[in-house]
């Protein structure tokens, strides 16, 4: 079973999720294919993802990574799952700007990244 994980630079986030598949007897043997445009912050999940699996798993699991948009087909190729955990437009300005307009407005929520009206902008900023 071959898992692409795309946006892997994003550590914590990559750690939670494929922490779990590594420590998930069924899966633990599988080939993670770890995707991101930033090569530097994908090389510290590698490194990171190659310990955890060093650490728990034995290394049963086959990781590979891919930097850089010339190689995402690449890192797709195969793939049974692909977890997809982009951000467009990053923290700054983006995400801010999806908790600050709204409370301007008086509209209270608590996670802007998948519901509410942040949920909404981030999703007008990553669909296309």
């Amino acid at each position: 079973m071959k898992i692409t994980f795309i946006g892997a630079g994003s550590t914590v986030f990559a750690k939670n999720v494929l922490g779990d598949v590594l420590a998930t007897a069924d899966i633990s043997d599988a080939e993670i294919a770890l995707y991101d445009i930033d090569a530097q912050r994908l090389d510290e999940s590698y490194k990171m993802l190659t310990n955890i699996n060093a650490n728990i798993n034995q290394n049963r699991a086959r990781i590979h990574q891919y930097a850089g948009v010339e190689l995402r087909r690449e890192a797709l190729k195969q793939a049974d799952f692909v977890i997809n955990a982009i951000q467009v437009g990053g923290y700054q300005p983006s995400t801010v700007i999806d908790f600050d307009i709204p409370k301007k407005y008086g509209l209270r929520q608590t996670i802007a990244d998948t519901l509410g009206v942040g949920g909404l902008f981030r999703a007008l900023r990553t669909y296309p």
